[in-house]
């Protein structure tokens, strides 16, 4: 019997019209575009600000795009995957939402909660199910409202987040390309760091955590940043010394978009040139579980079929952790 490979087989984006700029968000917090460009790396981000509309609305946005560019109708599709921090509801799930809107009537569909790691423990968690024989094509989508829980007049968070969505194909293959292997990590340790205060079962919503500002991002940027670097360089250099993988070999580094300076220390650490590492902080911010597959619609039309990439990811647990993907398909 030949081995199953999960292979991507397209990639579907979307992004709010709405930009929020630095220079706009200096009028909102005591910041600057100096302040925010030399710390964080962030020139502007999108903001979904029409009312009544949540993670849901870009993710089928991403989605409907996906299944246009790859030709798969709504009813082949086998499984959505939704990994996201920020879900339309406790429930029903924002990847059920998302079925419907698109109309894939024949997939199950479900939400995963893994911060900035999402997609990358999505993806390899979709792969598996595609190499298990059992499901013919999956989306794996990541998207996140981000501004939805950024408190504004918070100098240390306002400036890094924006909201966004894209969505991948998966799909089966025996040729030897697609998710080929992973390391992934979680140790609990970052509760302190990196959370939401208020919301869940622990601390269900009240007046008080209302009037105390509790519902939104609380991070120690110093703690998490020394993690960050750490651990995402560790398990980078562990997965390509593993697969014989290097500077000359690794095609694309595809890391999480938190910051500029962890991303440069990442690069660094598997000595790739910058012009080989996908960078749009820049121009989104922090999209949390979209950042990744944000890469991939932006950088798509310059990858090559057989294209070694490594994605590398960061999130609030503390989760980490780094992915092998050989590239399927030469974009037209």
């Amino acid at each position: 019997m030949e081995k199953i490979n999960a292979v991507i087989t397209g990639v579907g984006g979307y992004v709010p019209d709405y930009v929020l700029t630095n220079e706009e968000l200096s009028r909102m917090v005591d910041t600057s575009d100096e302040w925010i460009m030399t710390r964080i790396g962030v020139k502007e981000r999108r903001i979904l600000k029409e009312e009544g509309l949540g993670t849901s609305y870009m993710a089928r946005k991403a989605v409907k795009q996906l299944l246009q560019k790859t030709g798969v109708k709504p009813e082949e599709i086998d499984c959505i995957l939704l990994a996201t921090t920020t879900p339309d509801y406790k429930f029903p799930s924002t990847a059920s939402i998302v079925s419907e809107k698109v109309g894939a009537v024949n997939a199950f569909a479900m939400d995963i909660s893994a911060a900035c790691c999402g997609f990358i423990y999505t993806l390899d968690l979709a792969s598996t199910m595609i190499q298990s024989g059992r499901y013919k094509k999956v989306v794996v989508v990541g998207a996140d409202k981000m501004s939805s829980m950024v408190d504004y007049s918070d100098r240390a968070t306002a400036p890094i987040f924006g909201d966004g969505a894209a969505a991948v194909m998966l799909e089966a293959t025996t040729e030897e390309f697609g998710v080929l292997d992973s390391i992934l990590r979680t140790d609990g340790k970052g509760l302190p760091y990196l959370h939401m205060k208020a919301g869940g079962s622990v601390c269900p919503p009240s007046y008080f955590s209302i009037d105390n500002q509790m519902h939104y991002i609380h991070q120690e940027g110093k703690t998490v940043f020394k993690y960050a670097v750490s651990n995402m360089s560790a398990v980078v250099t562990d997965l390509a010394q593993k697969h014989g993988l290097n500077g000359d070999n690794i095609h694309w580094v595809v890391p999480h978009q938190a910051n500029l300076r962890i991303i440069d220390a990442v690069a660094q650490r598997l000595e790739v040139p910058m012009d080989r590492v996908m960078i749009n902080i820049g121009r989104y911010g922090n999209t949390s579980a979209g950042t990744i597959p944000l890469c991939f619609w932006d950088y798509e039309k310059q990858m090559k079929k057989g294209d070694n990439l490594i994605l590398t990811a960061f999130g609030a647990g503390f989760t980490w952790g780094a992915v092998y993907l050989k590239w399927g398909y030469d974009s037209k």
